[in-house]
């Protein structure tokens, strides 16, 4: 782990090497890059998910779909049969 004189170290290099002036500035815009970052690791996510998501509708839809297709048809009642004669008519 780093030590108090470690971050001493640190911040004095950091003192000597940027100046007085220029830390807080640094330090701001490091803080915007970091919530730069974090907003558009968030939007990608959303849109991962709702990639996902619809990936999993298709999914459901096309087994859907398969399923009907593999299944019988329904039977259809058969259509009633008229008896027909050979037979002339009898003449009373």
């Amino acid at each position: 782990m780093i030590g108090t004189t470690e971050i001493a170290l640190l911040v004095g290099a950091a003192v000597l090497l940027f100046g007085v002036d220029k830390l807080p500035k640094l330090a701001r815009s490091a803080g915007l890059a970091k919530k730069e970052f974090m907003v558009g690791q968030a939007e990608a996510d959303i849109a991962a998910e709702q990639t996902r998501e619809e990936a999993r509708r298709r999914a459901a839809a096309a087994a859907t779909a398969a399923a009907a297709e593999a299944a019988p048809p329904a039977a259809e009642p058969p259509a009633p049969t008229v008896p027909t004669t050979t037979a002339p008519p009898h003449a009373s």
